[in-house]
């Protein structure tokens, strides 16, 4: 993966992160480059692996959010108490971390009795000797 980004390359990611669906001519408006010079150097970060994926962030109304820190057994293999906690319903994101807890896993589902059966679930998984769970009340952007 190349990350001999310019800073023109920069700005097309940030104005991206922030609305992955602003259309390349208005970015090409802000940027001063051409749509097509735009469209070009999006395709080649895609091509180049700097760009992985656009994806879609629902808001959070009627939702109930968790963070879960987790410890992985010393006989574990993180990578893979990872790898099962991607896979269980209602895990949005996995890190693995240093510190005390070895992973910070985001949790969300519509109710706190959900979010409840989910960390219910993460305590369970093969690997996991011990959980910190904070129910998240207020996020800024």
């Amino acid at each position: 993966m190349s990350t001999d980004l310019d800073s023109l390359d920069e700005k097309i990611v940030r104005i991206l992160q922030a609305d992955s669906r602003r259309p390349f001519v208005e970015i090409a408006g802000e940027i001063g480059l051409s749509e097509s010079a735009v469209r070009r150097r999006v395709k080649n970060m895609v091509n180049n692996g700097v760009i992985t994926q656009f994806t879609i962030e629902l808001g959070a109304s009627g939702k109930t959010s968790a963070i879960t820190l987790v410890s992985v057994s010393s006989t574990s293999d993180t990578s893979s108490v990872s790898s099962e906690l991607k896979k269980l319903s209602g895990v949005q994101v996995i890190y693995e971390i240093t510190g005390q807890y070895d992973i910070a896993a985001i949790l969300a589902a519509p109710t706190i009795g959900e979010i409840n059966n989910c960390i219910d679930d993460v305590r369970k998984t093969v690997g996991v000797s011990d959980t910190n769970t904070v129910i998240v009340l207020k996020t800024l952007r």
